[in-house]
């Protein structure tokens, strides 16, 4: 058992300047997250040993020139005695650690503390004189591009900041930036979001936070829709300054009635519809902030239109939605108006976010679309909806959440469907129940360039003049792929041999999804 006092010590450490020396810390996972963990408790004076499954050759190096411990063992069985013999007082957990996964479980019982990578940020984020603010973002779907939205204005505002957390760059790497930052926007999966104010490891305190949507997804990792609701639901404790909801997501709305707040803190909606005075919203084909106009209650400042968002690719519903969410957040921390609009006006979205990729000279007249990263039924949801003839390429992982409302809503346009991935049965059948009249080609697991180009074949064997090929799974990828970025370009590559060339023009992504 970890000695009371020592977890008392722990438990006590708010600050990068405070005495982090000597500690034993297990580090679980050994992915960009673990690694950064790893590093940084290094350079802090603690013991570290890492303990993961998977070879990774490159960070294995690292970790050895650093000074930490590593231990690659297979199964739980085997993580779980090493983790006995070294004994941690500290566990750092990296983000797709089930809550009842054996080796914290068994932490938890030894009483160690166990913090995933934000909590431990929180506590490290006054390296430098230049203590960020934290811009919180999570939600089912659209949180890449809110974050990377938000940190966009941000920049265009005057301000250093920087996307962090689940989009890539983990937050210890930016706190630990010699120049600091004025403000991290953090993407918050509902993993991360799970541990925080968990077993007595306290809180942190955004600035400002959003909930952009709540549709089930993960349900297979935290056993219940109550407890994805919960997780997603933490963003907003502590919020100093503004709770950004969904006005169309009443969920979203209650999770901000329901938060602990810093007094003072304003709840700002957004929506597609006209705002109220505390809200983000689409007049007249214009996208106003009416939430931090001095005379709100009668006035409002004119960002965008929508014209001008059709003409650089962002004019979607959805993506409107992330626009005015990102916008509110900006606002929230004193960027200018003009300076949103003009941060909207020149965003790109990043590669398999239903990104266009024009007609094949093999196949005139049909469209072509790589929407990998719709890694859920709500957003597939959005890119289905997007379109009016459709060949869908769906299946994967499904992570615990039944598709047959997805196919019964959009069975009407549905000109035929290319099911892959591990658990296509579910898939199948729900097309039979509810599209029987859909041609359907199964396409078995094979070697994943086998399967897209099979795909891709199945989906020239369906599709007409005026319809679109969709890839816009609704699923997880890790069944086949290394993740929803390979499944794309292997989708992209094999688009592309059809006619031996570049299947057209690329352009800007009409939809965003996030799982």
């Amino acid at each position: 058992m970890v000695d009371p006092a020592v977890r008392g010590r722990i438990l006590a450490l708010r600050s990068w300047h405070d005495d982090w020396s000597g500690l034993r810390v297990a580090v679980l996972g050994l992915g960009v997250t673990g690694f950064s963990v790893a590093d940084t408790l290094v350079e802090l004076g603690s013991r570290v040993r890492v303990i993961y499954g998977a070879e990774d050759a490159d960070r294995e190096r690292l970790l050895d020139a650093i000074g930490a411990e590593r231990a690659r063992l297979e199964g739980d069985e085997a993580q779980l005695e090493d983790l006995v013999a070294f004994a941690p007082e500290l566990v750092v957990v990296s983000p797709g650690y089930r809550p009842d996964h054996p080796l914290t479980e068994w932490a938890e019982r030894q009483g160690a503390v166990v913090w995933g990578d934000i909590e431990l940020g929180w506590r490290l984020r006054d390296k430098t004189d230049r203590v960020a603010d934290w811009i919180c973002i999570t939600g089912t779907n659209g949180k890449t591009t809110t974050t990377q939205l938000t940190a966009h204005m941000l920049v265009s505002g005057g301000l250093r900041a920087a996307p962090v957390g689940n989009i890539g760059m983990p937050i210890l790497d930016a706190l630990r930036d010699p120049q600091g930052y004025d403000a991290l926007v953090v993407e918050l999966s509902s993993f991360q979001l799970h541990r925080l104010g968990a077993h007595g490891s306290g809180e942190i305190s955004p600035y400002a936070s959003a909930c952009l949507n709540i549709a089930d997804d993960h349900l297979d990792w935290h056993g219940s829709v109550e407890a994805y609701v919960a997780a997603k639901g933490r963003v907003y404790a502590n919020t100093q300054v503004a709770c950004v909801y969904n006005r169309a997501d009443e969920r979203t709305e209650r999770l901000v009635e329901q938060a602990e707040v810093v007094e003072g803190a304003r709840a700002i909606g957004f929506g597609l519809d006209t705002p109220p005075p505390s809200g983000f919203g689409v007049v007249e084909g214009i996208l106003v902030d009416r939430g931090f106009h001095a005379k709100r209650r009668s006035e409002a400042y004119e960002l965008v239109t929508l014209d001008e968002l059709r003409d650089v690719g962002l004019d979607a519903p959805h993506l409107v939605q992330n626009i005015l969410a990102a916008a509110a957040l900006a606002r929230s921390r004193g960027v200018e108006p003009a300076e949103v609009a003009g941060a909207i006006l020149s965003f790109r979205l990043d590669s398999h976010r239903a990104e266009r990729l024009g007609e094949s000279p093999a196949l005139p007249g049909v469209q072509w679309i790589d929407d990998s990263k719709a890694t859920n039924a709500h957003a597939a949801d959005a890119s289905l909806r997007a379109q009016d003839r459709v060949v869908w390429i769906v299946g994967g992982l499904l992570k615990g959440v039944d598709i047959a409302g997805l196919v019964e809503a959009h069975a009407g346009r549905l000109r035929g469907a290319v099911v892959i991935g591990a658990e296509r049965g579910e898939v199948l059948e729900a097309l039979r129940q509810h599209a029987p009249g859909v041609p359907v080609i199964e396409v078995a697991p094979g070697e994943t360039d086998d399967t897209m180009t099979g795909a891709v074949a199945a989906a020239v064997s369906l599709a007409e003049a005026g319809d679109t090929v969709l890839l816009s799974p609704a699923a997880a990828s890790m069944d086949q792929f290394r993740d929803y970025a390979d499944r794309g370009r292997r989708f992209q590559a094999a688009v592309r041999a059809l006619g031996g060339g570049d299947a057209g023009d690329h352009h800007a992504p009409a939809e965003d999804g996030r799982g």
